[in-house]
C-alpha cells in the first residue's frame, strides 16, 4: 500500500524531514513546492537519496537549492521509485555540505553579491606576479571581460557556488573586480515607460521578491529599498528608481538564499519588463 504525509517546510525544515525518513529506511519521493510555482523531488531508495531535481539544477546541486527553502510544502509518497541515479554521497554528508554552502554564501555574497556581475581584471592584474592554482587558472581563461558569472560557469562546467568560491581570492587580492551589466535585462525598454508604468513595475518586482524570500528572517530588509524606490518615483526619477530597486532586491535575495535564487529573481524582473 502506498503511504504519504505532509506537511510545511515553515515547521519542520527538510533536512529534519530527511533524516526522519532515512532511518526508517523508506524508499519514496519527496514532492516540494512553494509560492511562485518553483518545486523539486528529492528520491530516496532503501533511506539513501539517490536523485534530486529542481528548475534546472539535478543531483547534489538540486539538494543543496532545495535545502535553503524557509517554506513551502513537502509530500512523502512511499513506494515512489526512480531508475535513476545523479547522487553517490551519504545523506548525512550531503545534509552537512548543504548547511556549509548555507553559512559560507553569507560570507561570498558580502563581495559577490550576485552572479549576474561580470568579472574584469584590474590594473593590478597586469603588473603583480601571483601565484595561481591551477583551479583559479582555469577561471582566469574564461574571463573575456564580456561573461558573467552565470555564464562563465557554465563554460567552466561547474556551478556558480564553485566559481564564486574562486572568484572570492581573485577579486580580495585586487586582481578581478565585478562589473554590472543590468543591460542583459532588457532595461532599455523602460525609458520608454510612463510613470504609471514604471509604478506598476517597481510593485511587481518588490511583489516578486516577497514572495522568494516569505518566511525567510530577511523579509523585512525588502522594505527600505521599497520606500527609497516610492520616493525616488515621486521625485520624477522612475527610472533610477527600479534600476535601484532591482540591485538591492537582488543583493537581499541573493545574501538570503543563494545565486540560484538570484537568477531566478531577475528572470522574473525581466519577465516583467517584457510584459
Amino acid at each position: 500500500m502506498t503511504m504519504a504525509f505532509q506537511g510545511s517546510l515553515k515547521e519542520l525544515p527538510l533536512p529534519d524531514i530527511i533524516q526522519l525518513v532515512s532511518v526508517s529506511g523508506k524508499t519514496g519521493v519527496f514532492s516540494l513546492h512553494r509560492e511562485g510555482e518553483a518545486s523539486g523531488e528529492i528520491f530516496l531508495r532503501g533511506g539513501q537519496i539517490v536523485h534530486a531535481h529542481t528548475g534546472d539544477l539535478v543531483g547534489e546541486e538540486a539538494v543543496y537549492e532545495l535545502a535553503i527553502w524557509p517554506e513551502g510544502e513537502f509530500v512523502f509518497t512511499q513506494g515512489t521509485e526512480t531508475a535513476t541515479t545523479t547522487i553517490q554521497k551519504s545523506n548525512t554528508n550531503l545534509l552537512m555540505e548543504a548547511a556549509r554552502r548555507i553559512d559560507e554564501w553569507q560570507v561570498l555574497s558580502k563581495k559577490i553579491p550576485s552572479t549576474r556581475l561580470v568579472p574584469v581584471f584590474t590594473n593590478l592584474a597586469a603588473t603583480t606576479s601571483v601565484s595561481l592554482t591551477p583551479q583559479e587558472w582555469g577561471l582566469i581563461c574564461k574571463i573575456d571581460e564580456r561573461r558573467s558569472i552565470e555564464e562563465i560557469a557554465i563554460g567552466l562546467a561547474s556551478s556558480p557556488f564553485e566559481v564564486c568560491k574562486l572568484l572570492y581570492g581573485l577579486i580580495t587580492s585586487g586582481l578581478v573586480t565585478l562589473h554590472e551589466d543590468l543591460s542583459r535585462l532588457g532595461t532599455d525598454r523602460l525609458h520608454k515607460m510612463t510613470a504609471e508604468d514604471l509604478q506598476r513595475l517597481g510593485e511587481g518586482i518588490h511583489q516578486q521578491a516577497l514572495n522568494l524570500l516569505s518566511g525567510h528572517a530577511r523579509l523585512v530588509d525588502l522594505d527600505t529599498p521599497y520606500r527609497m524606490c516610492r520616493a525616488e518615483m515621486d521625485a520624477g526619477r522612475g527610472v533610477e528608481a527600479i534600476l535601484d530597486l532591482v540591485r538591492s532586491d537582488e543583493k537581499v535575495v541573493s545574501a538570503a538564499l543563494g545565486p540560484h535564487q538570484s537568477k531566478v529573481f531577475l528572470d522574473r524582473v525581466a519577465q516583467l519588463i517584457h510584459r
